[in-house]
């Protein structure tokens, strides 16, 4: 492999083919990067282990923390085409992410990034990265160290996160499982956007039932707010929490 660091360079210019609904729609980089100041992260594949469980997750975990220090928008950007996609965001709920297909592999290959993986079957597919671009530029790039396998060291979001702001402290995460219609449970999410904390949401009947909620609080109320694996409580003990912190 010759990785290319582009830091300093403007990101290469091209056209995404994304698929919206039923329609076609052509994306280019100047409407995604001019003008903003944008964070990427580049994978080998949607739907693969690491991708699935670790990046892509803690990326849309952490969009709130993002935005609050002046970043516009989070790109996942893969050599996938928009269907897949499309179907990999469904599937993981990555609603605070723009999924970026680069089907043919020309962002990539600009980027210096498209590395073979005929050994798997995939054929050309990025190499695992991120980066933060200014208004086009690239302003800093991690790039996984050339080894064997799928190394997953420096492209992460806490990583990215701390560049962005050396201040930043890593979020725990939260969880919350709430009832349809559920004031309470509106308060406790209200709480927590306030305070500009990104939560996952279990809904009791969709997500999960009562008889989890029960087998692991021993309460058949919500809200029941989970924290850094501390139980919390409902709404009221969720605010004296929120208080202490």
């Amino acid at each position: 492999m010759a990785l290319v660091d582009h830091t300093g360079q403007q990101v290469p210019s091209c056209t995404f083919r994304t698929r919206v609904g039923d329609t076609w729609k052509d994306v280019t980089t100047d409407e995604l990067f001019k003008g903003k100041k944008v964070v990427v992260f580049s994978l080998p594949g949607a739907f693969t282990p690491t991708c699935s469980s670790s990046h892509l997750p803690r990326y849309n975990e952490l969009v709130p923390a993002f935005k609050a220090n002046g970043i516009d928008d989070v790109l996942c950007v893969s050599v996938n085409d928009t269907f897949v996609m499309n179907a990999w965001a469904a599937a993981e709920e990555s609603d605070n992410i723009k999924m970026i297909p680069d089907g043919n592999g020309e962002f990539t290959e600009g980027m210096g990034m498209l590395v073979n993986k005929d050994n798997l079957g995939f054929g050309k597919r990025s190499w695992r990265y991120s980066m933060l671009v200014n208004d086009g530029k690239v302003e800093k790039m991690f790039i996984e160290p050339e080894k064997e396998g799928d190394p997953f060291e420096v492209s992460d979001a806490d990583t990215m996160l701390k560049y962005v702001n050396a201040n930043w402290k890593p979020q725990e995460s939260i969880a919350v499982f709430t009832k349809p219609g559920c004031p309470f449970c509106a308060k406790a999410k209200a709480a927590l956007k306030e305070k500009g904390l990104s939560f996952e949401e279990i809904v009791l009947g969709k997500d999960a039932s009562i008889v989890s909620v029960r087998a692991i609080t021993g309460k058949t109320t919500a809200p029941q707010v989970f924290i850094g694996g501390k139980y919390i409580g409902g709404s009221e003990e969720l605010e004296a929490y929120l208080a202490s912190h």
